[in-house]
């Protein structure tokens, strides 16, 4: 069945949009790595002059390259928070060309609810980011979930501010 044809289908649609919604939520309530990171090696600051959301995000850096941690501290929407939140987990590990590249990629998801070139090399970060994917319903919203990436752009080319304008 298909999702127009009210039958099965239609409710596990529904189903992945409550699940997606409270994913959302708990981060947005209890957000992961929402602390001052004080041996970060890169930091900077983000501002969405749209809705009032403001994040500082603080990145360390390994000797390899690699992020060691990510960690943010401000205030804003639920979408705002949790975007942050989860963001700050799917980076650790990784250097900071995939980390760009995962935010290029995450941008598309939220104004687009798709992923296109979510291959194999990017299917396990994409599902965790996936409850985010229902933003591009609402644009002035897709702002508010990409505030963390633009602002994690800016830290690791050490410009130090980001806005989502």
């Amino acid at each position: 069945m298909t999702p127009s044809t009210g039958g099965q289908t239609t409710g596990l649609f529904d189903d992945l949009r409550d699940l997606y919604q409270e994913v959302i939520l708990d981060h947005g309530r209890k957000p992961r790595n929402f602390r001052r990171l004080e041996d970060a090696t890169a930091t900077a600051r983000g501002d969405n002059p749209m809705c009032g959301d403001r994040i500082e995000l603080f990145v360390a850096l390994a000797p390899d390259g690699n992020i060691a941690d990510a960690a943010f501290q401000g205030r804003g929407c639920a979408i705002s928070t949790a975007s942050a939140s989860l963001m700050t987990e799917t980076v650790k590990g990784k250097t900071a060309a995939q980390a760009k590249a995962l935010g290029a990629t995450f941008r598309e998801l939220a104004m687009t609810g798709t992923c296109p070139d979510c291959g194999a090399e990017l299917a396990d970060e994409m599902e965790r980011l996936a409850p985010l994917s229902g933003v591009h319903e609402f644009p002035s919203r897709v702002k508010c979930a990409t505030l963390a990436w633009h602002t994690l752009n800016a830290a690791l080319d050490g410009t130090k501010e980001a806005s989502s304008e």
